[in-house]
């Protein structure tokens, strides 16, 4: 198992190294998969600056609340649409 690297500045900007994918995406909330697991970010106003698969390095922009790990490297489709829609209802 590699580590991966994980750098805050200012609440505004993170960059993760060692991602695989990202499940979902929008301006509150971005479901990532790294090489050892998973990853949820909460924010406000989230953007996607990079994403390089090849490189494994992903750059959110935004007001970032909390950072999650997850243990599954992959979420079932319909759970995960379930949640984003239910985020988009109560908007």
């Amino acid at each position: 198992m590699e580590n991966h690297y994980i750098t805050l500045e200012n609440r505004e900007k993170i960059t993760i190294s060692k991602v695989v994918d990202v499940d979902a995406f929008d301006e509150d909330t971005l479901w990532a998969n790294l090489q050892d697991g998973g990853i949820e970010l909460a924010g406000k106003n989230l953007n996607i600056e990079k994403l390089d698969l090849q490189e494994g390095v992903l750059i959110v922009t935004g007001k970032i609340c909390s950072l999650t790990y997850t243990e599954k490297k992959s979420r079932e489709k319909g759970r995960l649409l379930a949640r984003l829609g239910q985020k988009r209802a109560r908007s």
